[in-house]
């Protein structure tokens, strides 16, 4: 980061500069990647002590000031105003180059999840009574019922098996 100091009735010292790169590299991580320029004005006024940052960073300006009995604490609190509004900002492009969901549109992480589609949803229906059966007599149970498949238990290997009629017309039989 390069600074720029300027002094209002006042003179930048080099413990002023000081003071405030080592502020500055304490937040450097929040300005990697884009190179930034900061400028410093201080000034003295009716002993009171005004620090103003101007940071150009990212296509964008962060201005801060502060007002105070003390230059150094004028300073500080400029440039936790600056790292404030860095991360806002940072936040915003990471986000939206991530194209992250905003927390009050993600689902509830407490609700109960499934597997399934929000769309698709089990229905309960009636319970059915396997009953031994051969293919055939499946076959004539599914023409008689308005369902569209049968559950039974073949009479032959005693294994359970699910007899459904297909859109061709024709009989699917599907056995474990």
């Amino acid at each position: 980061m390069k600074f720029e100091y300027s002094g209002r009735h006042i003179e930048v010292t080099p413990a002023l500069r000081s003071h405030v790169e080592d502020h500055f590299k304490k937040i450097e991580h929040i300005f990697k990647g884009k190179p930034s320029k900061a400028h410093v004005i201080i000034e003295v006024e009716r002993n009171k002590h005004k620090a103003e940052i101007i940071v150009h960073w990212r296509n964008e300006t962060l201005a801060a000031n502060s007002s105070n009995s003390d230059m150094y604490l004028s300073l500080s609190q400029s440039i936790a105003k600056i790292e404030k509004q860095a991360l806002k900002l940072k936040t915003k492009v990471i986000d939206k180059s991530h194209k992250a969901k905003k927390v009050s549109t993600l689902p509830d992480v407490n609700a109960v999840q499934s597997d399934e589609p929000a769309t698709s949803k089990i229905i309960k229906t009636r319970r059915y009574s396997v009953k031994p059966m051969t293919s055939e007599e499946a076959i004539m149970e599914l023409q008689g019922s308005a369902d569209s498949f049968v559950v039974f238990r073949n009479a032959d290997s005693e294994k359970l098996a699910v007899m459904y009629e297909r859109k061709d017309g024709n009989y699917g039989l599907i056995e474990p």
